[in-house]
């Protein structure tokens, strides 16, 4: 009996079903809106079924039918890939998807030199990515949408396994000309009085506040932010400090305004940028290969897209 339908097809149904919409399961699958369109019309055709209830302007909404064929569509789906990575494992070659996350902070500047250099190493996985805050890291790897992370070591939880690449001390981020900008290191007690731009990411916050609630302090908060370019503009803007680990290349804010980073000395530690799995997520060989990957390219002494000098 001759196969009526493609794996391809029940991965860009699969798609539509979670996402709710044609339009965003294309940019999640990245391929066009209409070819998603045609797989599921081909679907429904050769099934006999109605997948979805396609309302105007709200989107589709699964039938009945529809549910039920999603859940087999996942499983099925599920048991490809292992399949996939077994007949890896066996020929030793490292091909397939591979989902990657990493801390939305410093995304930029890691992860598409890491990403192009893994497949351009490894031709044949299809890499996508995530950016995401630590929350939804711990989150994407339990349920499996992520395979491995490229984050920090806050409260990594004790299912998970963390494997540290680089340490990174924290800064404080000042406009040019400020007081404070010629110094050699400051300490949270220098800055406390100051107006601050706090970067309000879930678990991220709490390590930046830490230092002023271990002295006894309260930070001037006056202004949040979820992005750290907009915390970084704001900060060259003259609307506070920032504390960061991060420090790029050039000390420049997104809008092209020059930055001082100091180092912040004192009790808040360094963070140690690493590569995140599930344990026992490196038996299978592409998740290996890339954790491998990363190490080589994550050093002290270089890392994509980081000044890891400390100012002179």
């Amino acid at each position: 009996m001759a196969l009526r339908f493609s794996l391809r097809q029940l991965e860009y149904f699969v798609a539509v079903g979670e996402a709710g919409s044609i339009a965003l399961a294309a940019e999640r699958v990245n391929v066009s809106s209409p070819s998603i369109s045609g797989a599921i019309a081909q679907l429904e055709a050769e099934f006999g079924l109605q997948l979805f209830i396609r309302r105007h302007a709200q989107g589709l909404t699964l039938t009945q039918a529809g549910r039920q064929m999603l859940v087999s569509a996942r499983s099925l789906l599920a048991e490809a890939e292992a399949l996939n990575r077994l007949a890896s494992e066996i020929s030793g070659l490292v091909r397939g998807p591979l989902a990657v996350g990493c801390l939305l902070t410093f995304a930029p500047y890691v992860l598409p030199q890491v990403r192009r250099g893994f497949e351009t190493r490894h031709p044949e996985v299809r890499i996508s990515h995530l950016e995401l805050n630590q929350q939804e890291i711990f989150r994407a790897l339990r349920e499996g949408e992520i395979d491995a992370a490229l984050t920090y070591d806050l409260d990594i939880p004790p299912d998970l396994a963390f494997l540290p690449l680089v340490e990174l001390p924290p800064y404080a981020i000042l406009p040019q000309g400020h007081a404070l900008a010629g110094r050699d290191s400051l300490s949270v007690r220098d800055l406390a009085p100051l107006p601050m731009v706090l970067l309000d990411l879930p678990i991220s916050a709490d390590y930046f506040l830490s230092a002023f609630k271990q002295a006894g302090l309260a930070p001037n908060i006056a202004e949040r932010t979820r992005d750290i370019g907009v915390m970084k503009s704001l900060i060259a803007n003259g609307y506070g400090y920032g504390i960061a680990n991060i420090r790029p290349l050039d000390d420049l804010s997104p809008d092209g305004r020059p930055l001082c980073f100091v180092p912040l000395a004192g009790a808040l530690r360094p963070m140690q940028l690493g590569c995140l799995t599930t344990t026992g997520a490196e038996t299978a060989l592409t998740v290996r290969a890339f954790v491998d990957h990363c190490r080589q390219t994550i050093t002290p002494g270089r890392a994509p897209g980081m000044n890891l000098r400390l100012p002179a």
